[in-house]
This record gives C-alpha cells, sequence and structure tokens, in this order.
C-alpha cells in the first residue's frame, strides 16, 4: 500500500513498544517453574478489612477459562477452582525482573533511545540500530523475544510503527492478538489498520469521557475522528483535540532522545486507606504521617516546599450522600522541609474543609520546591530550639536509611488509625515480598 503523500515530511523512524504478557501472573509462573501461558495464576493484592483483595495480575489461561481481569476483578469474584492458582504480589521481585529485561533492551539500543515506560512496557528506538541484529525490524523484534524468553522465561508482545504512537496501537489493537506476539503499523497502512478501529476506547489516551466528548460532536470510529474538522476538535478540546486529531492520522513526532524537563516539580506521597475513616483523630493521624513522608522526600532531594496541598477523597457512600468525591485545596507557606511546619499547613487545611465526611483517600503534595541551601529562622522561637528539630528530623532520616523505616518510628502511628508502620513493608501500595525466587 502506497503512503499517503501528506506524510512525506514527517519523521520516519522504527520504534518498538515491547509489553511484558501479563507481566506479574507470568514471573510467578516463571518463579515457580511453569510456563506463563499454561497455567491459570491471579495475583491479588492483601486488602484486610475491605470488600476483599483486588486481583492486579491474571495469567491468560485464568483470563480465558475464568473471566478474571486485572484491576477490575476482586476477590468475591474468584471461583471455587483447584486450578486456578491464587499468589500474592511480590513487587520487589518484579522490579528486578524489569530492571533485569531493560537491561537485554540495552544490548539492542543505546540509554538515549530506550524509555521505560511502565513497569512491565519500554519504547525502543531502533532507528539507528535495528541493522546490527537482522534484515527486518520484524526479524529484530524476534531476536529481542526469544532472547526474554531464554533467559528468563517470560513472553513479550511488540508492536511496531515509524513513530511512538504507531507502536502503541499496534501493540494494543494487534499483537497481543497475533500468534507471534508482533503488530506493525506504518504510515502507508494507517487507512487499513488505524481508520478501520471501530471503538475509541480502545485506542490509547481515549477514555471513556473524552470518548463520550467525541460521541457529542458525531464522531464514534477513529475514521471519523480523522476526517473531522480540526478546527473544530480544537475550537471545542483545545490542545487535546489537535492531538486526537494527529494520533487519527498516526502523527507522532516525539523524539526519545529529547527528554522533556518536568516544569513545574512536585514531591508528594498518597494513601487508599485499608478502610473507611471516620474518626477526626484517626484521619489527621494519616495526614500527619504522610506530610512526615513527604518532608523525609524533601529532605533526601534537598529541596524546601513553599506551596503544599492537600486531598482527601470521600468513601462511597459519603461521596454519593454529598454529591462530592472529595476536596483538594492548596496554601503557600515560607520554603521550609520540616515535619512540623508542613503538618501544621495540612491540618489546618483539613480542618477549614473536612465536613465530618468519611474519607477513603489522601494525598499530600508539595510545590514550588527550591533548593535548601539554609535554614529559614523563625523569630519568635529561640535558634537552638529551631536547629535542634532540623537535626532531629535529618538524624531519624539517616537511621532509616540505614536500617530500615521501622528502625525508628514515632509512637503515635502505634495508635489505632495509624498505617505508616504497615505501608514501611510496601512497594507501590502492594506488598514487597522480596526479589528472591
Amino acid at each position: 500500500m502506497k503512503e499517503l503523500p501528506l506524510y512525506q515530511h514527517e519523521p520516519h523512524g522504527v520504534f518498538f513498544l515491547i509489553d511484558n504478557k501479563s507481566f506479574y501472573a507470568s514471573v510467578e509462573a516463571t518463579a515457580r517453574g511453569w510456563d506463563p501461558l499454561q497455567v491459570a495464576l491471579v495475583v491479588m493484592s492483601e486488602q484486610p478489612n475491605t470488600n476483599g483483595g483486588l486481583i492486579l495480575a491474571t495469567s491468560p489461561r485464568a483470563k480465558q477459562e475464568f473471566g478474571l481481569k486485572a484491576n477490575v476483578s476482586r476477590q468475591r469474584d474468584l471461583p471455587d477452582d483447584p486450578d486456578l492458582i491464587v499468589v500474592p504480589p511480590r513487587m520487589n521481585l518484579y522490579i528486578k525482573r524489569n530492571l533485569q529485561i531493560n537491561d537485554i533492551f540495552r544490548r539492542f539500543v543505546p540509554d538515549s533511545d530506550l524509555w521505560p515506560y511502565s513497569i512491565d512496557e519500554s519504547i525502543l528506538d531502533v532507528t539507528h540500530s535495528w541493522k546490527l541484529f537482522g534484515d527486518t525490524p520484524r526479524q529484530v523484534a524476534r531476536r529481542i523475544q526469544k532472547t526474554v524468553y531464554d533467559e528468563l522465561g517470560l513472553y513479550t508482545t511488540v508492536g511496531i510503527g515509524e513513530n511512538p504512537v504507531q507502536a502503541k496501537i499496534a501493540l494494543d489493537i494487534y499483537a497481543k492478538h497475533e500468534p507471534s506476539f508482533i503488530g506493525t503499523i506504518t504510515y502507508a497502512t494507517v487507512p487499513e489498520k488505524l481508520w478501520s478501529i471501530k471503538d475509541l476506547t480502545a485506542v490509547w489516551s481515549i477514555a471513556d469521557r473524552t470518548a463520550a466528548h467525541l460521541n457529542r460532536l458525531g464522531i464514534h470510529t477513529i475514521d471519523e475522528l480523522a476526517h473531522a474538522n480540526p478546527y473544530l476538535l480544537e475550537q471545542e478540546m483545545g490542545i487535546m483535540g489537535q492531538q486526537l486529531f494527529a494520533l487519527a492520522w498516526g502523527i507522532d513526532r516525539t523524539q526519545l532522545a529529547e527528554r522533556v524537563p518536568t516544569k513545574a516539580p512536585s514531591i508528594g506521597n498518597s494513601q487508599v486507606l485499608p478502610r473507611d475513616y471516620a474518626i477526626q483523630g484517626e484521619i489527621e493521624l494519616v495526614i500527619k504521617e504522610i506530610g512526615e513522608q513527604v518532608a523525609a522526600r524533601l529532605r533526601h532531594h534537598r529541596k524546601k516546599a513553599g506551596s503544599i496541598s492537600l486531598s482527601i477523597g470521600f468513601s462511597f457512600a459519603s461521596a454519593e450522600a454529598t454529591g462530592r468525591s472529595g476536596f483538594s485545596h492548596t496554601t503557600r507557606l515560607l520554603p521550609t522541609n520540616r515535619n512540623d511546619e508542613l503538618n501544621e499547613a495540612l491540618i489546618m487545611l483539613f480542618r477549614r474543609y473536612w465536613q465530618g465526611e468519611v474519607i477513603r483517600n489522601v494525598a499530600v503534595y508539595t510545590g514550588r520546591l527550591a533548593p535548601d541551601t539554609g535554614e529559614q529562622l523563625d523569630l519568635l522561637t529561640p535558634v537552638d530550639e529551631q536547629v535542634r528539630a532540623t537535626d532531629l528530623a535529618r538524624t531519624v532520616d539517616e537511621l532509616r536509611r540505614k536500617f530500615g523505616f521501622t528502625a525508628i518510628v514515632y509512637a503515635k502511628s502505634k495508635l489505632r488509625g495509624g498505617t505508616a508502620i504497615q505501608r514501611a513493608s510496601l512497594v507501590g501500595g502492594h506488598n514487597g515480598g522480596n526479589s528472591y525466587e
């Protein structure tokens, strides 16, 4: 198929977007000596005092035979079947495998042409290197797949495109359903492979709300999106309308080697609570624990924050009753990374805007970051007292760095409602386990 003339001035590269098939489940299967495609296995988080653990990953067989879906199905959805194996997550092991897989990718591209997109996906710009490893890009993709399987026992799927967005759509729509686990989209095949997609939400970056907005404009397929009025899309959706129009034509001018600097860096932390919290003292305890974690991260990065934000998410019942899902507010402060000053601002925000709702999510983020180059003294507090507080915080940080978070904890974290001790063993909000098979 001949390429359309409008693509003549677009960048033509060779990009691989590589996904580790059913990653967590596959790692658990191989760690036990099983073929990931042959065993029915799910990885399920442990969530006591809730409506059951969440299934984080399913093997292809578990998905096919039992209809289980990752990040959707819960413990209550598990069938009573002895053939189904349920295991807890081991995030440290998954991180170790991710690092090993990306080290394999580095044999085919330099660091500047590798972008770990998530824990189970990576983008490779092989434009300048693929000819060193095969006669065609597809042959190189097969070689990478074989290397990962031979060394780690894991299956990978590969989307190939002339830019990253083509590779991503090729991966999601085609590669995962091909016997070879390889799919390809080029500028020449955009009309055939991209415009034929009927479900807008099947395409990366188009979620339900965006699809609903497009539907209101009379756009229901990728073909209709590609042939819509681009000026109307921009008028209705701003820069997102421009991006969606370019996506429908398979256009993406991203260069992996050109790292985009963060315009407004932020340091923060968030937590989904293990149960509904309704008692003010317990909620404030969790807020303070998270505030102290954020303060420690600021000190670790040698930064001070000039603003702090508190976001509170209500429980489902409270959201239904109030018509609000939660609240989020920010306040300015003198640049600081001290526990007490950050927590004072957080508690002030909480007490000002909380109206007794039951909550389930807490998030704390800091902004307006500045280098930690000195101590901003408070004229109302003795200097030695301020210096002592700063030294104490840094001493606690150093002890935790050497011996682990639980080597020294504040007594309040032992009170009912405290979560810091339990969360110390988690990685990404889930059981870290260990990295040993």
